[in-house]
Order: structure tokens, then sequence, then C-alpha cells
């Protein structure tokens, strides 16, 4: 049933009307006043008062504000200070990163570079291996080659040595160790047996005994009986020692003293290093001379004397591929410069068992050779 009053709404307070019982102070109803004085010193009062909380609000406010300024500004300024010493840092730290960098990119070039050196220097050791194998495997061949070469000489020398002896000496298997007045008489110099018979014996004045007609006197020299027994006891190839320093200049210079002096001086080293060959050419099918070879001669024209002479045999110097076309007359030459030194290496190499005179004997007949073969004297070939 509605009272005459709006209902009171849930959580909120009842209006003052409807509150019972009165509002004013219980001291008012009973009736106590107070005076007009004091009612007037008491809202002068509360003017007062009034008038002092605005003022106290507005300071309080004013130093809230200029307090929240300065924490702003000391925060502003600590942060800013953080704020430096955070890119210091990130600077030193980037500074460290760029050092780091380039000692990383340092390290990396430099072993870039140990690993080229090291590939190169092992290629390079290679090579050199692959070289000196190379030089071993042809140094082998080659000592093979000598050793089959000294096998044939050998066996050579043995034949010699069972089929010949100083009185009856095997002229077909080695001439060159044949005593003058054991070899017989020469091709071309033959004489008929009947003709030297009837002729007048001879008196040979320093033996003191007849000598028949085809025999040659020999007297031993003695300034070169002493060089050659000096070198005979201390064989050598030493231009030097006075025996051979005798032969160069007496034999074998003039023998090989061609017109051709630069071809003259290769044959004559070819001869003393035993690395020159000889090798006859058929006439029907003489071959172009390289090119090599042309300014000394061709087929019908001598490398070492430039003269126009059929030529049947050629040289080779040492490993070369170049041939050289010679006459007969400067084969001879060659041919007993070679002789003579062939001799003198078996002597040196201790394959000649004879006493010294019979082995000067020879050395003199193979000096006579070079001297007859130098004057223009050789055997007529068929």
């Amino acid at each position: 049933m509605w009272n005459g009053q709006p209902p009171a709404e849930e959580g909120h307070p009842p209006p003052l009307g409807a509150v019972p019982g009165p509002w004013r102070n219980a001291g008012l109803c009973k009736g106590r006043r107070e005076s007009p004085g004091a009612l007037s010193d008491a809202s002068a009062g509360e003017e007062a008062q009034g008038e002092e909380g605005p003022a106290t609000t507005q300071l309080d406010v004013s130093r809230l504000r200029s307090s929240s300024v300065e924490i702003r500004e000391k925060g502003s300024e600590f942060l800013k200070e953080e704020l430096h010493k955070a890119q210091k840092e990130l600077k030193l730290k980037d500074e460290e990163c760029e050092r780091l960098s380039k000692v990383r990119e340092q390290l990396e070039q430099e072993l870039e570079e140990l690993t080229a050196s090291l590939f190169e220097e092992a290629h390079k050791m290679v090579r050199e291996a692959n070289m000196k194998q190379a030089a071993s495997e042809k140094q082998l061949k080659e000592a093979w080659g000598k050793i089959d070469m000294l096998q044939a000489e050998v066996t050579a020398l043995k034949t010699l040595v069972i089929t010949s002896t100083p009185a009856s000496p095997n002229r077909e298997l080695h001439p060159q160790l044949l005593s003058p007045t054991k070899a017989g008489p020469r091709k071309g110099h033959s004489r008929h047996k009947s003709t030297s018979s009837a002729l007048c014996p001879v008196m040979c004045p320093a033996a003191g005994h007849a000598l028949a007609p085809d025999r040659e006197g020999k007297e031993v020299d003695t300034t070169l009986f002493a060089e050659f027994q000096a070198w005979r006891e201390s064989p050598t190839l030493d231009k030097t020692c006075p025996f051979l320093e005798r032969v160069y200049r007496e034999d074998v210079g003039p023998c090989l003293d061609f017109m051709m002096q630069e071809l003259s001086a290769l044959v004559r080293a070819a001869v003393e290093d035993n690395t020159l060959t000889i090798e006859p050419v058929a006439p029907q099918t003489l071959p172009a001379v390289k090119v090599a070879a042309v300014e000394c001669g061709s087929a019908n024209t001598c490398a070492l004397s430039g003269l126009a002479r059929t030529c049947r045999h050629r040289i080779r110097l040492g490993d070369s591929d170049s041939h050289y076309y010679i006459s007969p007359s400067s084969r001879a030459r060659i041919t007993a410069v070679c002789n003579f030194f062939t001799y003198i290496r078996y002597i040196q190499q201790g394959l000649v068992r004879q006493d010294a005179e019979p082995m000067f004997w020879e050395v003199t007949r193979l000096r006579k050779e070079m001297s007859l073969a130098k004057l223009g004297f050789f055997p007529q070939e068929v």
C-alpha cells in the first residue's frame, strides 16, 4: 500500500523524510539556545577557516607540481646519463667487433696464403721428385748400356788373351796391340820374297847386326821412354802430364787440325770423351745432310776439310742427331787418334799386361800412324 513516499532504492539510503525520529540536535530540542554573539563568532571562525583552506590547497598543489618537475628533470638527467653510458659501451663494443673482424680477415688471408704456399711447395717437390726419377732412370739406362759394352769388351779381351801372345799376336782381334816388328808387311808395301832375299843385308850401327831390308830399325828415345814410364806408373788422361802434353802438342793437335775450326774442336772433344761415332754410308743410299751439317759439307763435300771429296762415312758427335760427312783422309786422321786413345785407356784400365818397352813401341806406332795420317797417308778403301 502506497504511503505517499517513493520506495527506497536498493543500495541507497532512504530520504531524509523517511528517516524516523527528529534530525535536529537533542540539545536544541531541550530548549538550549546560544546567544547571538556566540553565533556570530562561530560563523566568523568558519568563514576564516573556509578562506584558509583553499590557500593551503593551492600551496600544496604548487609544491606537488614543483616536486614532480624536479623529479621529472632528475629522472630525465639520469636517463640521459644511462643512455650516454649505453651508447659509449655500444661504441666500444662496435670498435671491438670491428677489430675482431679485421683480425679474422687477416687470419683468413694468412691461412689462404699458407695453404697456397703449401700446395705450391708440394707441387714443386712432386715435380722435382719426378725430374729426379726421370734422371735416375736415364742414368740407370745409360749404366746398363755401359755395363753391356764393358762386358762385351771384357769378353773380347778374354778371347784376345786366350788366342794371342806377345810372340804370336792375333791380328784379327786386336791389331793395335801388335808390335811393328811382329806385324809383318802392310798392305800396299809388301815385297816379293825372291826380290827381298836377293838384296844385300844392311848393317844397323846401333845394334851391330844385320837387318832384313823389309824391317825397320828402331831405337828407344830415352826422354820419351822416361815420360812414358812416369805416366805408366799412374795412368791418367790429364793433358798436363808431360807424356800426354807432348802427344797432344806433336800428334793429336796437328792430326785433328782441320780447316773448319769450330767443327774440329767439337770432334776433338768427342774423341777425348769417347762419344764420337763413325758410320759407313752406302753410295747408292746417301741421304740428305741434316740442317745442322749443311754449312760443314754434303755427301760430296767433306765437312771438316771443306774439299770436294766422295764421302763414304759420316760422324755423329755424342747424342746429337746431326751427321757430318767426311772424306777418307779425314776419317783416317780421326781413326788414328781414336786408336791411340783406345790403347791408352786400355792401359789405364789395366787391360794390357805387357812390359814397359813393348807398350812404349805400340804407343810409338800409334803416334806414327797419326803423323802419317796428318801428312795424307791412309789405306786405300776397296
